[in-house]
């Protein structure tokens, strides 16, 4: 079994999902007492979050830097960043450790196209939606086209993010909200919609709606099970 590391704690909410989904995930593949080997080093989302407003991307790749070098010294065999938003960073931190960088867009894509979805929508913070990084990435390897909601949906998909998700606040209002959001999105053609904020799924889940909805946590965790167990 292979060491997975970890870039957590952005937010702890999320990283608690990572880390139980991928001991489920060894459990149940190997049984018995097995459990995931992972490294973990776990941030202070209340800086990364302030860098974030100022759009200090570069502060935060020196951030996210020093910790996959922490990762890597302490004998990880590959890395992931347990955050969507974050992987704006991910080349930097790539180039910047020997051991692999797993990439959450890419564990999205490939799924998007074991099930032949070609249009779907984002949810995520307002940089993952309106930012190229993530739509351009499985628009380039993946050939997906990505809709994104409309300006006030965005801003309450972030919001709730930031100042409930992220907390740990689970608000039946929110969740009305974006249920509404999901299917504005569907009528407007989307096939799946990829929740791309590891928080998200904390709110809405599968049981909720009939469109697909594409957890990219899991999705991220399952890509990692699978270099970890093969």
């Amino acid at each position: 079994m292979k060491t997975i590391g970890l870039i957590g704690g952005m937010s702890w909410e999320s990283t608690q999902s990572y880390y139980q989904l991928l001991n489920q995930g060894v459990k149940n593949k190997l049984g018995g007492l097995h459990s995931a080997k992972i490294v973990l080093v776990s941030l202070d989302f209340a800086e990364i979050a302030v860098l974030q407003q100022q759009q200090d991307w570069p502060q935060m790749a020196e951030i996210l830097i020093k910790a996959a070098k922490q990762v890597e010294a302490a004998g990880a065999d590959y890395l992931l960043i347990c955050t969507n938003t974050m992987h704006k960073l991910a080349k930097q931190v790539q180039d910047a450790v020997a051991i692999p960088l797993l990439h959450i867009a890419d564990a999205v894509g490939e799924n998007l196209i074991q099930h032949n979805f070609k249009k779907v929508a984002l949810l995520g913070t307002q940089f993952t939606m309106e930012q190229d990084f993530y739509k351009q990435r499985l628009a380039d390897k993946f050939a997906i086209e990505v809709l994104i909601p409309d300006a006030q949906g965005r801003e309450t998909v972030h919001r709730v993010i930031y100042d409930e998700l992220c907390k740990g606040v689970i608000s039946p209002q929110s969740k009305a909200e974006y249920l509404t959001i999901i299917d504005n999105l569907t009528q407007q053609g989307a096939e799946a919609i990829i929740l791309g904020c590891t928080e998200i799924a904390l709110l809405v889940q599968q049981a909720d709606t009939s469109i697909p909805l594409l957890d990219s946590t899991a999705l991220h965790c399952a890509m990692a099970l699978e270099n970890s167990l093969n």
